[in-house]
């Protein structure tokens, strides 16, 4: 993926937290690219009672390779822009996961 440097990562206690711009109801579950400083990612699932923020969190897993239960939301429950914690790695290591991409 291209333009990860621009990505909001940083390091936090445990893990690394990653800036995200979700996408509800979209036609297909995937990573899209960078937009601004955020991950952009698309889901097909509803913004209904948290189904959007699950999905995401899952298409985020698959993508970085980490386990479902190391990424919890950490802040924007109810927003476009959201804040995804992933225990157990670093930013340096996130942005090299993203890169990859």
């Amino acid at each position: 993926m291209r333009n990860v440097s621009s990505i909001s990562i940083r390091d936090v206690r445990g893990g690394a937290v990653l800036a995200v711009k979700v996408v509800p109801g979209a036609s297909r579950d995937r990573v899209v690219g960078v937009l601004g400083d955020c991950l952009k990612v698309a889901t097909t699932a509803p913004p209904e009672r948290g189904r959007a923020n699950a999905a995401v969190a899952g298409i985020l897993a698959g993508a970085l390779g980490a386990a479902l239960r190391d990424l919890s939301l950490r802040a924007g429950g109810g927003r476009a822009q959201k804040e995804f914690f992933v225990a157990g790695v670093s930013a340096a290591e996130l942005r090299r996961r993203l890169a990859e991409l």
